[in-house]
């Protein structure tokens, strides 16, 4: 752990390359030596998560334990390296007050994350023990998380996984990449749809939670997604603004009444207009 900084804000720094060694940022898994000087900026927020009403998502599904809701993109889940203020925890502290202290504090409740700029469903945990259950249930591939992406190129094969490690990537310290030392990492997908040789639509399913894993696998497979600033490339774009990754799918076993909990999220509006002005696909739900 850093000098006066939590866990989950020392992560957070090193993850945004904000932690450096003699001038250089460091990992995670990185081994330093004895009487290296690390430098890093102080927090900004010492007075910790506060609720915002102000902050937009829809709750999809909510129980007296869970809740499940709908994150615009645009917006970020929790506080972190540039951001302190606006994010979907802080809308869920004021949304539910109950869930003050239930996990890492400033992203009290949140079970899992997404990136700034992907809309879609997270799961909520109201007390201690279910958001216990629930990481155990992500960890052990017991809930079903999916995806739809828009992507360069038509991809040769229907189905298909992606099994590559993910870390940091050693040329940029803000980024992820497929390296051999990486975390292991598994992405499955089902082309949906395509416009000729141009432009796929995939239905994605994660196996792991690596961050930037979606992006950054299809990326290395050379059918990075639209619009996507970080890994993608130059040239067309969706007509989207924005990067083309909508976490449409949430299906788990409830982690106190075992019922079968099932939630579906609609194509947000600027994404279905950009698949209706690319016309008919040649390929289709059909064609399979």
């Amino acid at each position: 752990m850093l000098a006066g900084i939590s866990r989950a804000a020392a992560s957070e720094l090193i993850e945004g390359g904000r932690v450096e060694a003699e001038g250089k940022p460091v990992s995670r898994r990185e081994r330093l030596a004895a009487g290296v000087i690390l430098s890093f900026p102080e927090p900004s927020s010492p007075v910790g998560l506060q609720p915002d009403e102000s902050v937009p998502f829809t709750v999809s599904y909510e129980d007296e334990w869970i809740a499940i809701v709908d994150k615009p993109a645009g917006v970020v889940v929790h506080p972190g390296a540039g951001r302190d203020t606006g994010t979907l925890a802080a809308g869920v502290l004021a949304r539910w007050p109950e869930v003050r202290g239930v996990g890492e504090t400033d992203r009290w409740g949140v079970v899992h994350r997404l990136d700034r700029e992907t809309s879609g469903l997270l799961l909520i945990a109201k007390e201690v023990p279910v958001l216990d259950d629930l990481q155990a249930a992500i960890a052990s591939r017991e809930v079903s998380r999916r995806y739809y992406a828009l992507v360069h190129g038509r991809l040769s094969m229907t189905t298909g996984t992606i099994d590559a490690p993910i870390g940091r990537d050693p040329s940029r310290a803000t980024r992820m990449a497929v390296v051999v030392e990486g975390r292991p990492a598994r992405t499955h997908y089902t082309l949906k749809s395509a416009w000729g040789d141009r432009v796929s639509l995939l239905d994605i399913s994660l196996e792991t939670g690596r961050t930037h894993q979606i992006r950054v696998h299809l990326a290395s497979i050379g059918h990075p997604v639209f619009d996507d600033r970080a890994y993608g490339k130059g040239g067309a774009k969706s007509g989207a603004g924005r990067l083309w990754l909508h976490a449409h799918h949430l299906e788990l076993d409830h982690p106190v009444t075992g019922a079968r909990v099932i939630v579906d999220s609609p194509l947000p509006p600027e994404l279905s207009r950009s698949l209706e002005a690319l016309g008919e696909p040649d390929f289709g739900p059909d064609d399979g």
